[in-house]
C-alpha cells in the first residue's frame, strides 16, 4: 500500500505545461521524482519553464502535424520511454452569438480534440510498447466542467470541444485497452490565465468561488493529486471515465 500512488520513475508529457493547469500538473510529478517533457508553443517560455520545473521542454505548435511530430521524436531520442501522457493543450474563444466567427471553431477544435487525437494517433506504439495490463501506460485528457453544462459565459466552442474530448476519451479507451487507460480530468475554476480577468477584482474573485459549493477555487495539489491518481498503480484499472475536480459545481 506504501507504493499505491508512486509515479516515480515514470517518463510523461504534458502539453501546455508551461503554465495553467498543465504546470501545477508538470510540477507535482517532478516533484513525486517522475521524467516530465513539457510541450508549449513559444521556445522561451517553455525552456523557462523547464528549467524552473527541472523538465526537459519541447517548443511545438500542438494544432499543427509538426508539433506533433517534435514531441515523438524529443520522446524518441531520449530513449522511446513513454508512460503518461497528459492532453492539456487547449484554446478558448468568447464572442456573442451574432458575431462569433466562423475560424474560433477551427482554431478551439483544431487543438482541443484534432491536436489531442493526433498526438495519442502518434504516440500510442510507445504506450502501448510500455504497458501491460496490470501496468498499463496512460493517457490523460483535460477537459473541462465547461464540457459537461451550460457555461455562463458564451465560448460556444469551447464547450462544445470539452464534450467532445470526453466523448474521444470514451473511444480511446476502449481502442487502447488493456495496454493504456484513457481517462478524462474535468477541471472547475482554477487559478489560470483563462480566468485571470475575473481574479483581480476581490469582490468578483469572491462572487466566482461562491459558485462552488466548495466555495474556493482549485490549488496546484487538487489537480495534480488526481493526475498522479490515475496514473498510478491506484488507478490502474480506471478507464473510460470522466473524473471532475470542480469542487462540486457540475454536481448541482
Amino acid at each position: 500500500m506504501s507504493s499505491l500512488f508512486d509515479v516515480s520513475g515514470k517518463v510523461l508529457v504534458v502539453t501546455g505545461g508551461a503554465r495553467g493547469i498543465g504546470r501545477m500538473i508538470a510540477d507535482g510529478f517532478a516533484e513525486s521524482g517522475a521524467t516530465v517533457f513539457i510541450a508549449a508553443r513559444k521556445a522561451d517560455v517553455v525552456e523557462a519553464a523547464a528549467a524552473e520545473i527541472g523538465a526537459h521542454g519541447i517548443a511545438a505548435d500542438l494544432s499543427t502535424p509538426e508539433g506533433a511530430d517534435a514531441v515523438v521524436r524529443a520522446v524518441t531520442d531520449a530513449g522511446g520511454r513513454l508512460d503518461v501522457l497528459v492532453n492539456n493543450a487547449g484554446a478558448t474563444w468568447g464572442a456573442p452569438l451574432e458575431s462569433y466567427p466562423d475560424d474560433a471553431f477551427d482554431k478551439v477544435f483544431g487543438l482541443n480534440v484534432k491536436g489531442a487525437f493526433r498526438l495519442v494517433s502518434r504516440l500510442a506504439p510507445l504506450l502501448k510498447a510500455t504497458g501491460t495490463p496490470e501496468s498499463p501506460a496512460r493517457v490523460l485528457n483535460i477537459g473541462s466542467a465547461d464540457g459537461t453544462r451550460v457555461a455562463d459565459y458564451e465560448a460556444y466552442a469551447y464547450g462544445a470541444s470539452k464534450a467532445a474530448l470526453h466523448m474521444l476519451t470514451r473511444q480511446l479507451a476502449h481502442t487502447l485497452a488493456p495496454l493504456v487507460t484513457v481517462n478524462t480530468i474535468a477541471p472547475g475554476p482554477f487559478p489560470t490565465k483563462m480566468i485571470q480577468h475575473l481574479l483581480g477584482d476581490p469582490e468578483t474573485k469572491a462572487a466566482v468561488e461562491q459558485l462552488v459549493p466548495m466555495h474556493r477555487l482549485g490549488t496546484p495539489e487538487d489537480i495534480a493529486g488526481a493526475a498522479i491518481f490515475l496514473a498510478s498503480r491506484a488507478g490502474s484499472y480506471v478507464t473510460g471515465a470522466l473524473v471532475p475536480v470542480d469542487g462540486g459545481i457540475t454536481s448541482k
